[in-house]
C-alpha cells in the first residue's frame, strides 16, 4: 500500500519521492535558483577618486605603510565574491595619498570581475599616476578559495628598471 502511495504521489520523471532520504536513486535535487549576480567591467573602478596632499618633507626617507582586509572584487567567471588585503609601501616623493579617497576608490571594485592579478597591477598603476612617488610596492593578499591562497606581489618601478 505504502509502495503505490508513492508511486501515485509522483507526478513524473525526475520527482523527488518525500519519502525518499536526499541522496537516494530517484530523488530529484531542488531546482537551483536564478541567480544573476552583477558582474562589471574594469572601467567601472573609479581612479578619479583618489585625492592627494602635498608631502611637506619632501626628501625626507619616511615610507608610508597603508593596510586593509576589506578589499573585495568578483570572480569574472561566476560572479562570486573574492576578498583580500591590499598592503602598499611607498616613500613619497611631493604628494601623500590621502586615506578617505583611497577607501573609496577600492569601493569602486566591489562589483568588478577582474583576475587577481590584473587588480594588483591596475591598483599600483593608479596610486602611482595619482601620487608619483619615488618607489612603491603593493601586496594584494587573496584569502583561500577552493583550497587555493593567492598573493600577488607587484612593485614600481619594476625591479632593474
Amino acid at each position: 500500500m505504502l509502495r503505490r502511495q508513492r508511486m501515485a504521489h509522483q507526478s513524473g520523471p525526475g520527482a523527488r519521492d518525500p519519502a525518499s532520504p536526499a541522496g537516494k536513486v530517484g530523488a530529484a535535487a531542488p531546482p537551483a535558483p536564478d541567480l544573476r549576480l552583477e558582474i562589471r567591467d574594469p572601467e567601472a573602478v573609479r581612479p578619479d577618486l583618489l585625492e592627494t596632499f602635498p608631502y611637506e618633507y619632501s626628501g625626507s626617507p619616511a615610507t608610508v605603510e597603508i593596510s586593509t582586509d576589506e578589499f573585495t572584487t568578483v570572480c569574472p567567471w561566476s560572479g562570486l565574491p573574492d576578498f583580500g588585503t591590499v598592503a602598499i609601501r611607498y616613500l613619497p616623493r611631493e604628494r601623500v595619498l590621502e586615506l578617505r579617497s583611497f577607501k573609496y576608490y577600492l569601493l569602486s571594485y566591489r562589483s568588478v570581475g577582474i583576475y587577481q592579478e590584473h587588480a594588483a597591477n591596475r591598483i599600483l598603476q593608479d596610486l602611482v599616476r595619482a601620487c608619483a612617488p619615488e618607489w612603491m610596492e603593493l601586496d594584494l593578499d587573496y584569502r583561500v578559495r577552493g583550497g587555493i591562497r593567492t598573493i600577488v606581489r607587484v612593485r614600481w618601478p619594476a625591479p632593474g628598471a
